[in-house]
């Protein structure tokens, strides 16, 4: 008898609707917008916790949203007058109040759930086959919170019956969410508010960094939250006193507290590197980590290649391993560079869709004048580096002209490098064997101390 109650409450109320909502306007989104969340080792479709991170992070408007839907659907008795009817009836208020809020709390839920299996369907069929556990709680406790959401707007609209109540509600929500947010451009999360109280909030950052993920203490403290908050609009729902009314802010004070005494009050305890995806996975000199293991193969046979070459053109200085940059920082610092490692970025655009020999001659590149600012899809820095990098590797691989790395653009900044690059190369090739090497030795000391890569074969001072 409750299953059909149920089905009928989800077909002739507002709850079939919030769920569609939920699910449609989150892939309106995604899809219709040409976002970052599609590029890089943080793509949404391309890993499991960035999938998880990503979806997350739309809670910023589908929490006040679903708030809004549940405080519309508690108002439903007052606007039909039937609250005085439905109290003479000998049934509890709290199984009157079930299946209504069950209702509306299983289909945004229901909403979020498909569009979270959605996105695992396409990193399940991605170019990886590292399955961590930690992106599950990050998801289920975005559920919980819009279970919640919807569950304490139904249960303050029932408790104040005002048309006011719902767009009071979604605005409130929304100013909450805003003052709450962190963001994790810096080396730690930081916000507004107090660490402590930021993480109150069910949005997270999109995500930057791929080996970043929540904390458990983080899940566990948000769920004990979201539950008191779940609580609370359930016992609004079921009260019929004052008394009761006053009452039923206990489980969110309750869980408040409790959220608070197990939420990390340090940053560096919010977003934590994921141990497992950072663990490396080797074939010989060359490491990737564990989350692009799939990956190696090919960077294998590149990198073992590059090593060869920098070998011969470096003999006893040149780096003796190719390993993936694992190192958190913040937006736009320097790159921890090594002159014993080869440094690879698999968000810098041109490794991330090199292959073969192309993907040799970067590495090549990396390894003679490493870029010291990150060159990524988020920061955008290193590009000054490019002509650098095509001259080093283009000397070293034997080539008879300028092979440039990419493309380079047509703005007068770009063409002016270009020209100096240019210029160095003639200016390298002139020179005897045992200077090119010297020079050359130059070039990555530069780079390695984050000088001017070029200003050893050009003339200029580093800086």
């Amino acid at each position: 008898m409750s299953g059909r109650v149920l089905g009928i409450e989800l077909r002739r109320s507002v709850a079939l609707w919030a769920g569609l909502v939920v699910l449609g306007s989150s892939l309106a989104i995604l899809y219709a917008l040409d976002g970052l969340w599609w590029r890089g080792t943080t793509a949404w479709n391309a890993q499991w916790t960035p999938m998880a991170l990503t979806t997350r992070s739309l809670l910023a408007y589908l929490w006040p949203l679903s708030m809004g839907f549940g405080a519309v659907y508690g108002l439903r008795d007052s606007r039909s007058r039937m609250g005085e009817l439905l109290a003479s009836t000998p049934r509890p208020a709290w199984r009157r109040a079930a299946l209504p809020a069950g209702a509306l709390a299983l289909a945004v839920a229901s909403g979020f759930g498909l569009l979270v299996l959605w996105g695992a369907g396409q990193v399940a069929f991605a170019d990886t086959d590292y399955l961590p556990v930690g992106w599950l709680p990050i998801s289920l406790v975005a559920v919980l919170a819009l279970a919640a959401a919807a569950v304490f707007g139904m249960g303050v609209a029932r408790a104040l019956p005002s048309v006011l109540v719902p767009p009071i509600l979604v605005v409130g929500a929304l100013l909450t969410v805003m003052y709450l947010r962190q963001t994790t451009d810096g080396a730690l999360p930081s916000g507004q508010a107090p660490n402590r109280f930021s993480q109150l909030s069910p949005v997270t950052d999109m995500p930057r960094q791929l080996l970043l993920t929540l904390s458990g203490r983080v899940d566990l403290g948000q769920a004990l939250w979201f539950l008191g908050l779940l609580g609370t609009g359930f016992a609004l729902l079921a009260a019929s006193t004052r008394r009761a009314r006053l009452l039923s802010a206990a489980p969110v004070l309750a869980g408040a507290v409790l959220a608070l005494l197990v939420l990390p009050a340090d940053p560096r305890d919010t977003f934590v590197v994921d141990r497992s995806a950072a663990a490396p996975v080797c074939d010989g000199p060359v490491c990737l980590t564990r989350a692009h293991r799939s990956q190696l193969p090919a960077f294998a046979a590149s990198g073992k290649e590059a090593l060869r070459v920098l070998h011969q053109a470096l003999g006893d200085q040149a780096p003796a391993s190719v390993h993936e940059e694992t190192a958190l920082r913040a937006m736009s610092d320097e790159r921890q560079l090594s002159a014993d490692v080869v440094l690879i970025d698999l968000d810098d655009p041109l490794i991330a869709r090199a292959t073969g020999a192309e993907l040799t001659r970067l590495m090549v590149g990396q390894g003679l004048a490493p870029n010291c600012r990150p060159r990524t899809i988020w920061e955008g820095g290193g590009q000054t580096t490019i002509p650098a990098q095509s001259v080093a590797a283009s000397w070293a691989l034997g080539d008879r002209g300028l092979v440039p790395l990419e493309q380079p653009a047509g703005d007068p900044y770009t063409q002016q490098e270009w020209t100096k690059a240019r210029a160095a190369w003639e200016t390298l090739n002139s020179l005897p064997a045992a200077e090119q090497r010297s020079r050359m030795a130059r070039v990555r000391a530069a780079a390695l101390s984050c000088g001017t890569e070029l200003a050893p074969l050009t003339g200029e001072v580093s800086r």
